[in-house]
């Protein structure tokens, strides 16, 4: 099976649904995650929907291309959108987002605890797999306030792991481990006997841990927890109601891709683990994907007459040198061969770029071939970057072209 065939993925009529209230952009790093996140927000918007677009990648161009000095923690309304709705755009801030947490479910003293404690602080700001369950909690929150028609989610870059869906696990993992289980022991004892029994074993593992970790971290670390247990099974409640929400009717995700090997490879995963999440996949958006005005030129013939044009200015050059030795220069010679040798140079660059279009065709449809059941919609390249809100248009147009993706 080939692209020509695979079914097309109707981006405006997802936007358009008003049942699709979530849209999850997916994919490897250096995709165009961020941008395609951006541009379905414009589309989204002028065609009257109020959307707010969610991004977690630390870079500035969303920002920019939106108009906006900055994004932070809390959605900013873009100006400039042309059309009845409305569009916001925010950027994760992942520590801002655990004390927003912190904040709402604890009273006034213990949450100043947990905030001022320095395991939490390190926590908060780099702990494996906190930037992917705080992007599920930010959704989550979104969600809950009904403020938007649709929220697009940018995920973080993932090389080989969907760890936006993992992060659930992940925490649930380490809330009920055996190490959080028995520093939250003594807390949860009851009585003295009970609490004499337990000191017993925690003297002689915190003496090890001690010599392990430092004392001064352990008690960090045993503080926190213990400030914390209360909010613990919060975490894991909304965590995994954010997970449901995923797999509910009214949730799609677009896995992004490059027509390269690589990102293709890891978008055949990601459909797959998709697939087996039970995650409502709504497509494949293919982008960057090169054209030319001149398919029908194939490479073989382009690069034959080159070669022809290169022997014609050979033979050119040599009658030229012939009749200069006889009758004189009269500042025209030469004229000719120049333009036979910048043709074969056009014919060569088309040469190449049609072989990059075979290697893109075979690549995509080995995809397909994989994956036939999958909607596809193709991106064709920019001539440059995208930095304003016509660029994010352009971006949209090319993704919702009606034409079949092989087309």
């Amino acid at each position: 099976m080939s692209l020509d065939t695979a079914p097309r993925l109707d981006a405006d009529g997802l936007l358009d649904d008003p049942q699709t209230r979530i849209v999850v952009c997916c994919g490897a790093g250096g995709v165009g995650k961020t941008t395609t996140a951006a541009a379905l927000g414009v589309r989204a918007a002028e065609r009257g929907r109020r959307v707010v677009v969610l991004t977690i990648d630390p870079a500035k161009r969303l920002a920019q291309s939106m108009g906006i000095d900055a994004l932070d923690n809390s959605p900013r309304r873009v100006d400039g959108v042309e059309g009845p709705g409305e569009l916001y755009a925010m950027m994760l801030d992942m520590k801002r987002t655990f004390d927003e947490i912190v904040e709402a479910h604890a009273d006034g003293e213990r949450a100043r605890a947990i905030l001022e404690n320095p395991f939490y602080q390190s926590l908060s700001a780099g702990f494996a797999g906190t930037q992917e369950y705080m992007a599920m909690e930010k959704l989550g929150q979104l969600r809950a306030r009904d403020s938007w028609d649709l929220i697009i989610v940018d995920t973080p870059p993932s090389r080989s792991a969907l760890d936006f869906l993992d992060a659930p696990k992940r925490l649930g993992s380490f809330l009920d481990g055996r190490f959080i289980r028995l520093l939250t022991a003594p807390a949860k004892a009851g009585g003295r006997a009970g609490m004499k029994f337990l000191n017993v074993g925690m003297s002689m593992m915190t003496g090890t841990l001690g010599k392990l970790l430092g004392a001064s971290l352990l008690r960090d670390v045993q503080t926190f927890v213990a400030a914390m247990d209360t909010l613990f099974g919060g975490f894991r409640t909304r965590a995994e109601a954010t997970y449901r929400l995923l797999q509910a009717p009214g949730t799609a995700f677009l896995v992004v891709a490059t027509p390269e090997r690589d990102a293709l490879r890891e978008a055949a995963y990601f459909v797959e683990r998709l697939e087996a999440d039970r995650m409502p996949l709504a497509g494949l958006v293919l982008n960057r994907v090169h054209e030319s005005e001149a398919a029908h030129l194939s490479a073989q013939r382009a690069l034959a007459a080159a070669e022809a044009l290169d022997e014609r200015g050979m033979d050119d050059a040599g009658s030229g040198a012939k009749g200069a030795g006889t009758a004189g220069t009269n500042g025209t010679a030469g004229t000719g061969t120049e333009g036979a040798a910048d043709a074969a140079a056009l014919l060569r660059l088309h040469a190449e770029r049609m072989q990059v279009l075979a290697h893109e065709r075979r690549t995509r449809d080995r995809f397909a071939a994989l994956h036939p059941e999958v909607p596809v919609t193709q991106v064709t390249a920019l001539p440059g970057d995208v930095h304003d809100l016509a660029g994010l248009r352009d971006v949209a147009e090319r993704l919702t072209a009606q034409e079949a993706p092989g087309a």
